[in-house]
């Protein structure tokens, strides 16, 4: 006869929280936790702290705790300027998403396997450089006497003011953070099931069907994980609606720059929109996490 299974041994609260149990998830998270703890948590909590002490300024004492920053923000000129940050990150990500996905379903379903890496290499090239050479690249390209005018005025057609004009904010961020789209749309359109698409268009699906009804399903999550992810990083950028901008394209993050190191200098409002700002990167981080591919965005 077999003998009978000896019975799991209960594991008591001793054994659970024994030394030897967490002593060494703690050793290898030890020093990632303590560099996040000394450089993300303690200046996050510090900038929390300054947003609820109303109208500091540097040099001057403080006046107690309160929400005076943040109903300061409330103000109509400051919610403009968020306003049209949001625009700027939502109008950027639409027009990455309608002109990074039909290069990222050629570059995955379309384009000679033996030539797909070397082409995905020279699209992305861009991100190889400097975000400051790009965004003065472009001041070139748009300015009055730049490149776009000589072509336009060379064939007839009337020269452009482009140049500090919210019609470049979203040239630049477009120009920036499309290779980012187009890196996670590829990744998501990779491990697009083909047979689908053959069986569809075996019992009759037009080419149109096929796409709304089975290509845009199954990357939809790396659809939504590449738009949160361009939108973030669009929504906080500095450099480019700063270069290309001008004073018409004030946004949330030039904002801040000015109220820490302005002439205002007043350090309490400018703390209040940096926790707004970081409220709205961590929400949308959220929902990255929640809804989009997470292992889509881990390959790229």
């Amino acid at each position: 006869m077999t003998p009978a299974p000896s019975p799991t041994p209960a594991v008591t609260w001793a054994d659970r929280f024994a030394p030897r149990r967490w002593l060494g998830p703690v050793t290898l998270l030890g020093p990632a936790g303590v560099w996040l703890l000394v450089l993300l948590v303690l200046p996050t909590l510090l900038i929390l702290e300054i947003s609820l002490v109303p109208g500091l300024r540097l040099g001057q004492p403080s006046g107690g705790y309160g929400l005076g920053n943040y109903l300061q923000i409330l103000q109509p000129v400051y919610l403009r300027v968020i306003g049209r940050s949001v625009a700027f990150a939502v109008g950027s990500t639409a027009l990455c998403l309608l002109l990074g996905f039909p290069v990222a379903y050629w570059l995955a379903l379309m384009s000679p396997q033996r030539w797909r890496n070397l082409l995905l290499v020279a699209f992305i090239l861009p991100l190889w450089t400097s975000s400051l050479l790009r965004a003065y690249a472009w001041t070139t390209i748009l300015r009055p006497s730049g490149v776009l005018n000589g072509m336009l005025t060379a064939i007839g057609l009337p020269a452009q003011n482009w140049l500090n004009t919210p019609t470049a904010v979203f040239i630049g961020l477009t120009y920036s953070f499309l290779p980012y789209m187009v890196l996670i749309l590829y990744a998501s359109l990779e491990k697009l099931d083909t047979r689908l698409l053959e069986a569809a268009a075996d019992l009759g699906a037009t080419p149109r069907q096929s796409f709304w009804k089975i290509t845009v399903p199954q990357t939809l999550p790396g659809i939504a994980a590449a738009s949160l992810l361009v939108f973030i990083s669009t929504l906080s950028d500095f450099v480019v609606p700063t270069l290309l901008g001008g004073a018409s394209s004030m946004n949330i993050s030039r904002l801040i720059y000015n109220q820490f190191l302005g002439p205002t200098r007043a350090w309490g409002f400018g703390s209040a929109l940096s926790m707004v700002l970081i409220l709205a990167v961590s929400l949308a981080i959220a929902l990255l996490i929640r809804y989009g591919d997470r292992n889509t965005v881990t390959e790229t």
